[in-house]
Formats: C-alpha cells, sequence, structure tokens
C-alpha cells in the first residue's frame, strides 16, 4: 500500500471522527459547545440547536473526506494545494454559518 492511500486513509478517519462528533451533537441532550474549552450559550431551542449543530458537523465531515480525495492521485503537489486550501476554506464557511445563522437563531435573547 503506497503512501497516498495511507495518507488519504488517515485522512478520511479524521473525517469520519468529524461525522461521529455530529451526530454525538446531534442526538445530545444538553447543549453542545461549538467552540472548544468554551461552554455553550444559553439556548432557546436546545432540540433544534442540536439538531443543526450535528447537521453541520456531518456535513462538515463529508465535505473534509471528499476534499481528501486529491490525495490519491498520483502528482500530490498540487492536487494536496487543492486539499489544503480546500479545508481552510471549508471551515472559514462553516465557522460563518454556525455565528450568522445557527447561534443567532438559538440564543436566548
Amino acid at each position: 500500500m503506497g503512501g497516498r492511500m495511507i495518507g488519504f486513509i488517515v485522512w478520511a478517519i479524521v473525517g469520519c471522527i468529524l461525522i461521529g462528533i455530529g451526530v454525538c451533537a446531534y442526538f445530545s441532550k444538553k447543549a453542545v459547545a461549538f467552540w472548544a474549552n468554551m461552554k455553550a450559550f444559553p439556548v432557546r431551542d436546545i432540540k433544534g440547536y442540536n439538531h443543526a449543530l450535528g447537521k453541520l458537523f456531518i456535513f462538515y465531515g463529508m465535505l473534509f473526506v471528499v476534499l481528501g480525495i486529491p490525495l490519491l492521485s498520483a502528482q500530490n503537489t498540487p492536487y494536496i494545494l487543492l486539499s489544503v486550501f480546500g479545508v481552510m476554506i471549508e471551515t472559514i464557511v462553516f465557522m460563518v454559518i454556525y455565528s450568522l445563522f445557527i447561534e443567532k437563531k438559538y440564543k436566548k435573547q
């Protein structure tokens, strides 16, 4: 098994972990925090908030795995950049989605 395949497998495992976090968040009874090392803000609808956050993480993990597919190509250098920059952009977009839509919709006023 080549190094490219091992790299993609590790990449896919990380994506599956993100999907697992999303599934756990989706079924959680307590409000799940989005940001690391911070408690969740007071939430109006815990079930709706956790479902939205769970879907966000599941989609993030799936897109993460898809962005790793270029790692399987024979010419790694230009395609690795596609994967790395794709994940950077994906992460920023998902933080913006969380801040502008999910947090504003479910935060207690």
